[in-house]
């Protein structure tokens, strides 16, 4: 038979995958290695697992102890794994900007989470690196994993995530694009990769807020530089231990906007559903594809998975709330969303009676005029007012072709939010779109207020 001891015997050896059309302006063949199959769904199981095996051999984590960590979701979600099968507590610090599905999920594994105010500095009491060092000094038998400091962190790399790109990219491997947090995965895969190939590029990808891509450049820690960013898993307002400045070729900044886009077009476009740090990898990765030839090989390490982020990156509401979504929602989204109602119209034969009654039922201000399927002209709620106010007599009479406007541009569905304020205008108060199923469908101005 074949099956695993327990759950701890399935990290690790995780598949890569060849991106396509994310890439299509890459001249290099560029694959990502996929940690989301690890069994905490992220690459923090490797460093996790080896912090604790090598607390036990060194005798600072005894049987029945309490495992104490600063994490932002993913080193305690592997730490708490390791925990439930070793028989361990868990006690977790995190931030305020950490998503409520990571703090949820380290909760149903029967840790207690503390969470911490971000925008203090590191030193602050306040901080969960400072809770958690204090934690870790009152509670008898406890041991606080520091995964920032802790070099358990880049050995785990350097022991099989490194070992594990080189053969399967059989060697060929150029570059390797990942984002830097706690430093513990691009040092350890850049030391075992230029121990093999000293010509292989570590692309770091830092975020806007931190101190990484400065001090990597000038040597000087820059405060000024620190400032709070929504990006989660990247950048720090600390040097880590962690990070071998030495062994990384080039670090690139992500704005937090251009890392959820990427993310959200990663899903849509691979059907690969990664976190805020994988999307941050592959703007980086677009950012630089200019340095990249056709002979190139590049693997960009994807670091968790993107039901981290259902309640942030992934969901509308939050991408618009903070702006991120003006230039990629499209008139096919806000139809999809249910939004934007079906049409409703009027035939040229109905009289201006039935289209004045049919918009004071309705509710609507403009609607289509139809003959034998095919739009013809508008009526709007000032024309249907203005004839029956100076015909009061005769407005049971006339129909809707006859004092009906031009019709009412037809636009794509592709067409962006912000590109159709071109075609709605004062004198232009509706367009129409066709869906994918014939179906018709009318956007108004108020439809674009709502939206805003």
């Amino acid at each position: 038979m074949d099956y695993k001891q327990n759950i701890l015997e399935t990290i690790g050896s995780t598949p890569m995958v060849k991106l396509n059309k994310v890439v299509e302006d890459i001249p290099a063949l560029v694959l990502g290695k996929i940690e989301t199959f690890n069994p905490g769904h992220s690459i923090k199981d490797r460093m996790a697992l080896k912090m604790v095996e090598d607390a036990e051999e060194a005798g600072m984590l005894q049987p029945g102890g309490t495992i104490i960590e600063c994490t932002s979701g993913n080193t305690g979600m592997g730490l708490a794994i390791a925990a439930c099968v070793k028989g361990y507590k868990c006690i977790f610090t995190t931030s305020d900007k950490q998503s409520k599905e990571k703090i949820d999920l380290l909760k149903a594994l029967g840790a207690e989470v503390i969470v911490c105010p971000t925008n203090v500095a590191p030193d602050d009491p306040r901080s969960y690196y400072s809770v958690a060092e204090k934690l870790s000094k009152e509670i008898p038998n406890s041991y606080w994993c520091n995964q920032y400091d802790n070099l358990s962190n880049t050995q785990a790399h350097y022991e099989t995530t490194g070992p594990e790109i080189w053969a399967q990219t059989d060697g060929k491997v150029t570059h390797i694009v990942v984002g830097v947090g706690t430093g513990g995965t691009v040092s350890g895969v850049a030391r075992y990769l230029k121990e093999k190939n000293p010509d292989i590029q570590i692309w770091g990808i830092d975020t806007y807020g931190s101190v990484f891509k400065k001090f990597h450049e000038t040597g000087k820690f820059d405060e000024s530089e620190i400032y709070p960013y929504i990006t989660e898993g990247i950048g720090e307002d600390i040097l880590p231990k962690n990070v071998d400045f030495s062994l990384i070729d080039h670090f690139e900044k992500v704005g937090d906007k251009e890392g959820a886009l990427a993310a959200r077009r990663l899903a849509r476009l691979e059907g690969i559903m990664l976190g805020y740090s994988a999307g941050s990898a592959i703007a980086g990765l677009l950012q630089l594809k200019d340095r990249l030839t056709k002979d190139d090989v590049v693997v960009i390490i994807f670091h968790d998975h993107g039901t981290r982020y259902v309640g942030k990156i992934y969901n509308d509401d939050w991408m618009r709330e903070r702006g991120f979504l003006d230039e990629e929602l499209t008139v096919g989204q806000m139809i999809a969303s249910k939004m934007i109602p079906e049409m409703m119209s009027v035939d040229a034969e109905d009289t201006v009676r039935h289209c004045f009654e049919l918009m004071k039922k309705m509710e609507i201000s403009q609607m289509p005029v139809m003959r034998k399927g095919e739009m013809i002209g508008s009526i709007t709620e000032s024309a249907v007012l203005s004839y029956i106010l100076e015909n009061p007599l005769l407005h049971s009479e006339k129909t809707a072709e006859e004092i009906m406007g031009p019709p009412f541009p037809i636009v794509r569905e592709d067409l962006t939010f912000k590109n159709l304020s071109k075609y709605i205008t004062k004198k232009v108060p509706a367009v129409v779109v066709e869906d994918k199923l014939g179906r018709f469908h009318i956007i108004t101005q108020y439809d674009m207020i709502r939206m805003i």
